[in-house]
């Protein structure tokens, strides 16, 4: 059940003239007052002796009376509406919410006599629309000090006594919603969003990395944002605000938000704090590497992120949440400079995820440097590649990415805060999608060259995987045969490599997070990958090998060099859930 409160100018007329009306955008049937504050009041939509304005006088009574003592604000408006999945409800059980709500949000207390004079329409099967003015009977001001808190309480008290669907409660650190105005225009003007929410992206996308401020507004131009500051007599900038070029209101002026109305932690002073901790070159320069600038940085966010995973179950809240905030910054840099085949994944993914990242839980004293250089350099090397080198350091870092969320969905949910757990889960949902799209190409390589190891080479390395895992022994036996394939080759490369691979593998394991992950294999191979620094695709060598998978050239083919068959791949390959469409 959702509860929205708008309040306004003026007297009640034009909205009892709506809530009458055929409507605008769905239509009206039956509109009848299921309650009023003395259960008297005209109902223009049943009674055909009754008027919208003698409604709307009576409801206006209290507040003309007073004369100039009224307040600026004079009238509230609260839609209560139903999930489309929940059940029927009868207009007793419409007016016994109504009650409900104008009690808990002391508009009419129980009881209260001299209250403020309300009333609740119904024009439509799944919600009410109640308004009120904010002038009492008995002449004092009404108090609505946290009235939208006060109702989302009382919601989730209702829809407990209904069994009604339960939405999640709110802890008032959200980012404020597109009204229904902003969603109608960016409708009417063929926008796919509405103009906070493309200005809420770009100002996080611009903050990614960002080394101070100066940085900060630059990239916010460069985004093509219309930015006015705010300041004062000496010159200190004191705020800033953003607009989207072409968003004009009926006066053709442009349409501004200031970063805090577009999320509390979007303010300058907010923003100024983040700043403090600038980024710092973390990685040390790789001499001789022919991988490209996209493909390092992704791999050293891959070992920060893992980094900042195990922070988030072992240190306080106040580094955790910390975390938090440099793992937001992070996916935003993601989200702009990923490939194509991932882009609209990893976009929804950072744009849940910033709901995790606020919380009353406040990220104070907390060093989150490496996470925000690990954005600055993926942002500055540039867009990536969907494939080669550049896919697989992808898919390596998507793959880090998917237990940080899901371990952010834990630290969340350990603190009762609902709705950051619940974007975390859903961060990590988008983030699996895109792994699967970044990991399917380089995965298929690997599976293919273990499959092309000897029998006994092959064989041996499995024997480690099984006894590190845990697993029991199938030599005799076909079940699991080729599960471990791509992390066989991996372990026979870095073998090749100089590396010992029963120690590799053990410090692969020793890292958290394998009880939650979807494929303990892929995320094994890419920690092992990037732990002995192996390229992404399998060594592949020009020596001939024999081989039961290996097939001779056809007849009259030119070359020796023996070909690999090529399987054909399946979700099932990937040990993780089917791709979402």
């Amino acid at each position: 059940m959702i509860p929205k409160i708008r309040t306004g100018t003026g007297g009640t007329y034009g909205l009892i003239r709506y809530l009458f009306g055929p409507g605008k955008r769905d239509e009206h049937t039956d509109q009848h007052v299921v309650a009023s504050w003395n259960d008297f009041a005209p109902d223009p939509g049943r009674n055909p002796h009754h008027t919208v304005a003698q409604l709307a006088a009576q409801l206006d009574q209290p507040v003309k009376a007073i004369g100039d003592r009224a307040p600026d604000t004079t009238i509230w408006h609260c839609s209560v509406r139903t999930d489309p999945d929940d059940r029927h409800l009868d207009d007793n059980d419409w007016t016994t919410i109504a009650r409900r709500i104008v009690h808990a949000t002391g508009i009419a207390p129980n009881g209260d006599t001299t209250a403020c004079r309300w009333i609740a329409v119904r024009h439509a099967d799944d919600h009410i629309h109640i308004a009120a003015t904010l002038v009492r009977q008995d002449g004092r001001h009404a108090n609505l000090s946290f009235d939208k808190r006060k109702a989302q309480a009382e919601a989730r008290r209702i829809e407990n006594d209904y069994g009604l669907r339960r939405l999640t409660p709110g802890d008032g650190t959200a980012a404020k919603t597109p009204t229904s105005q902003e969603r109608f225009k960016a409708e009417r003007t063929g926008r796919t969003e509405t103009p906070r929410e493309t200005l809420r992206e770009a100002i996080r996308q611009a903050l990614a990395g960002a080394a101070d401020e100066e940085e900060f507004f630059t990239r916010l131009r460069e985004a093509g944002l219309r930015v006015k500051l705010r300041q004062a007599p000496s010159g200190d900038v004191l705020g800033y605000n953003v607009a989207l070029p072409g968003d004009r209101n009926r006066d053709n002026e442009p349409i501004w938000f200031a970063g805090s109305t577009l999320a509390p932690d979007l303010s300058l002073p907010r923003i100024r704090r983040r700043l403090t901790d600038g980024p710092v070159d973390t990685a040390a320069p790789r001499t001789g590497s022919d991988r490209s600038a996209p493909a390092r940085h992704r791999r050293d966010a891959a070992a920060i992120a893992d980094r900042a995973t195990t922070v988030l179950d072992d240190d306080g809240d106040d580094e955790a949440a910390a975390q938090l905030v440099g793992a937001g910054e992070l996916l935003d840099a993601l989200a702009q400079t990923s490939p194509t085949a991932t882009r609209t994944e990893l976009r929804d993914a950072a744009r849940v995820f910033e709901r995790a990242t606020r919380s009353h839980v406040r990220a104070e004293n907390a060093d989150i440097r490496a996470l925000r250089s690990a954005a600055r350099g993926i942002v500055h090397a540039g867009s990536a590649l969907g494939r080669g080198e550049d896919g697989g350091a992808t898919a390596m870092v998507l793959s880090t990415l998917v237990l940080l969320t899901l371990a952010a969905a834990r630290w969340h949910s350990a603190r009762g805060h609902a709705q950051q757990a619940a974007a975390s889960r859903q961060a990590a949902d988008h983030l699996v999608a895109a792994y699967q799209q970044a990991a399917t190409t380089p995965m298929r390589a690997m599976r293919e060259a273990g499959r092309a190891l000897p029998a006994s080479e092959r064989h041996r390395h499995e024997t480690t995987i099984r006894t590190a895992l845990g697993e029991p022994d199938n030599r005799t036996g076909t079940a699991g045969r080729g599960r471990h394939d791509a992390l066989a080759a991996t372990l026979a490369e870095a073998e090749k490599a100089g590396h010992d691979p029963k120690a590799l593998l053990q410090e692969a394991t020793s890292g958290r997070e394998l009880d939650t992950a979807r494929s303990n294999d892929d995320v094994l191979v890419w920690r092992i990958r990037r732990i002995a620094d192996l390229p992404s695709t399998p060594y592949r060598s020009d020596k001939p090998k024999t081989d039961s998978t290996r097939v001779k050239p056809a007849p009259g083919r030119a070359g020796t060099r023996a070909e690999v068959r090529a399987p054909t791949l399946s979700t099932s390959d990937l040990h993780c859930p089917t791709p979402r469409r």
